[in-house]
């Protein structure tokens, strides 16, 4: 049987398939912005990125280059690579295990911004702050945003 944490990681793998080298640096890039959102980069944040950049197959030196640059912003076509980048940046709010006012409103924000429903950006975050892992299955994460469209 797959654990949660098992199927998380498979959909990671999937999520982190970008079409070009430069939409994953610009992704990388907005993920850094965020991880520094409440004035601090932790070291937990820097190595869940650390991981993705290797998923992504992006150089050391580029990722490295990518903390001295300004944030970017790039359209994100479809509405799945649109959910995987908020699912990405959620985890990344979590992963010092610290939840600042800051970064929830930036995440809601960035959410909005993103063309994603606000009621769903709510249930997903607040299933994922009850979560004792602070994860959510694949399967409600889509769930969420699909019932939405309905």
């Amino acid at each position: 049987m797959i654990t949660v944490s098992q199927k998380n990681y498979i959909l990671a793998k999937k999520i982190l398939l970008m079409e070009n080298y430069d939409e994953k640096l610009a992704l990388l890039t907005e993920m850094i912005a965020f991880s520094v959102v409440d004035g601090r980069l932790h070291e937990r944040e820097y190595l869940f990125m650390t991981m993705i950049a290797e998923e992504l197959q992006i150089t050391k030196d580029d990722f490295k280059g990518l903390f001295h640059l300004e944030n970017y912003p790039i359209v994100i076509k479809s509405e799945f690579e649109r959910i995987q980048q908020f699912y990405r940046l959620a985890l990344l709010m979590h992963c010092d295990g610290i939840l600042h006012e800051r970064e929830h409103n930036k995440i809601h924000e960035i959410g909005v911004n993103m063309g994603l429903n606000p009621h769903a950006i709510k249930r997903v975050l607040k299933a994922m702050e009850i979560s004792p892992t602070k994860m959510i299955s694949p399967e409600f994460l889509l769930e969420v945003f699909q019932e939405q469209l309905n």
